[in-house]
């Protein structure tokens, strides 16, 4: 996928930044070349899609690319090119809402864009045999099976705070960057096998998709609580050296890692409750539309019961 290869320019811990303030957030940028240039070409490759379909008369519905365009591509610019990426190894609670963005936020619009079913129905021939190869391929019915893209989901933020990846990820520029892209990866296997926008191989009923989602919902908030009861912070030595004697703007290290274990908290049970508002109107819909056919079949079958009796 695209997204894979959207690599953020990073030079280690920032020097000399201002403080973080409401002011900051929407004036410091960092115009990273490769996420921008990701976006550009995925979104620029949505459109000329959409456009396709319409030229040959099919429709497309503008949410769709609403989603995928300007929230899913939007967000992850955000995450990326923004104040978020710029304090990101300054302040842990920054990052946590980075990570929030990159891991919920933006798979979470880029499913409901439904980006495979526009590529099905506008590729080329060879280009859908070759997606459709991939889809029923076996690696693809496993990674998008809900019970593992679950797994793979809740078990990401566990082994990055818990373990010492995120002070490697600190450290390692490179390690830094494909942190980000495995948000956004393991975000989107686990939202578009649940959303179930687009067609895959491990797809599942509505009532079990919600199960799968209640039985995740919990777990951003046992990691959120974990980290608030830290009494020493996570990659201390890195927080003492950006944190410098001379900074007097900002929290603690430890009041920051709190700050930010409450946000994973709080914000993990609200995305989970807007994936479910989200699911059970599919379910909704998905009946309704069920009804119909089922009330066109017995109308037929009068139809024709008709008939046979003249």
């Amino acid at each position: 996928m695209v997204l894979a290869v959207l690599l953020l320019a990073h030079d280690g811990a920032p020097e000399d930044l201002p403080p973080f303030t409401a002011g900051s957030m929407l004036t410091t940028w960092q115009p990273a070349v490769l996420p921008l240039l990701g976006a550009t070409v995925a979104g620029a490759l949505y459109l000329v899609a959409v456009r396709r379909l319409h030229r040959r008369g099919d429709r497309w519905p503008v949410g769709r690319t609403l989603c995928f365009v300007l929230l899913g591509l939007g967000s992850f610019l955000v995450a990326t090119t923004s104040a978020l990426a710029v304090y990101d190894l300054r302040l842990f609670w920054v990052h946590m809402v980075q990570h929030m963005v990159l891991a919920m936020v933006t798979p979470i619009f880029l499913a409901l864009g439904g980006p495979v079913t526009l590529a099905l129905r506008t590729l080329p021939l060879g280009g859908r045999d070759a997606l459709l190869v991939v889809l029923h391929s076996r690696v693809a019915k496993v990674v998008t099976f809900p019970v593992v893209a679950g797994v793979l989901f809740v078990a990401t933020p566990f082994a990055l705070y818990l373990t010492g990846w995120y002070p490697a990820t600190l450290h390692h520029p490179w390690l830094h960057e494909l942190n980000h892209v495995h948000f956004v990866m393991v975000g989107a296997l686990w939202f578009f096998s649940v959303l179930g926008i687009d067609p895959m191989p491990g797809r599942v009923g509505h009532p079990l998709r919600l199960i799968a989602v209640f039985a995740t919902m919990p777990f951003h908030a046992f990691l959120g609580v974990a980290i608030l009861s830290e009494s020493t912070p996570i990659a201390a030595s890195w927080y003492a050296e950006v944190e410098g004697p001379g900074r007097v703007w900002g929290p603690s290290a430890l009041a920051d890692q709190h700050l930010g274990g409450a946000l994973l908290w709080a914000s993990g049970d609200l995305v989970a409750l807007l994936v479910l508002a989200t699911l059970f109107v599919q379910w909704a819909r998905a009946s309704e539309r069920e009804a119909v056919r089922e009330d066109r079949r017995l109308d037929r079958l009068d139809e024709a019961q008709a008939r046979a009796g003249r």
